[in-house]
């Protein structure tokens, strides 16, 4: 599903979760190929402190990678690494990095990512102080461990939990400022 209301070819959007009201928009983004946890809202001041980078608001990843992932990648990624953002390099804030030792109990993806025998995956936990496009499939990347698969499981203290896929929660001012922002 895409992470806006508006239609663009035959993907699913949205809109088809529901009926939210005309001034309802999405915080942040997910590409078409990452799942997981995404705000909808019509404050503009939480739309301001989550989307303005100097706010640096942490935000929860779990990646499988291609591979299974090094404690030497690890490392890099908890240190920064250099992606290209618009064309340019860009270092990367420190992370919190770690690898899983388990798979994460997640829905089944559909379509599945791709399966190779020969090749293992991996789980990494990484949490981000920044939001650049595509940032953590990036940063995998560069320590040579390719995302998979990416479900974004929390921002500050909002938890994805165990929502399914298209499941909306309504959550009331207070209890979000309090979750977000302390």
């Amino acid at each position: 599903m895409l992470s806006q209301f508006t239609a663009e070819g035959d993907k699913a959007t949205l809109a088809q979760l529901g009926q939210f009201p005309p001034d309802v928009y999405p915080v942040g983004r997910l590409d078409a190929d990452s799942e997981g946890l995404l705000i909808l809202t019509n404050d503009k001041e939480l739309n301001h402190r989550l989307l303005n980078p100097k706010f640096r608001h942490k935000r929860t990843y779990l990646a499988q990678v291609d591979g299974a992932v090094t404690p030497e990648a690890i490392e890099k990624l908890c240190k920064g690494v250099t992606i290209t953002v618009d064309g340019r390099p860009y270092a990367t804030l420190p992370a919190q990095a770690k690898a899983l030792t388990a798979e994460p109990g997640l829905p089944e993806r559909i379509p599945p990512i791709r399966y190779r025998k020969s090749i293992p995956t991996s789980w990494v936990e990484l949490t981000l102080h920044e939001g650049k496009n595509r940032q953590v499939r990036k940063m995998t990347a560069s320590v040579g461990f390719p995302t998979l698969r990416l479900v974004r499981v929390a921002i500050e203290g909002i938890q994805l939990g165990g929502m399914q896929p298209g499941e909306v929660r309504e959550l009331y001012h207070e209890k979000i400022y309090r979750l977000l922002f302390g």
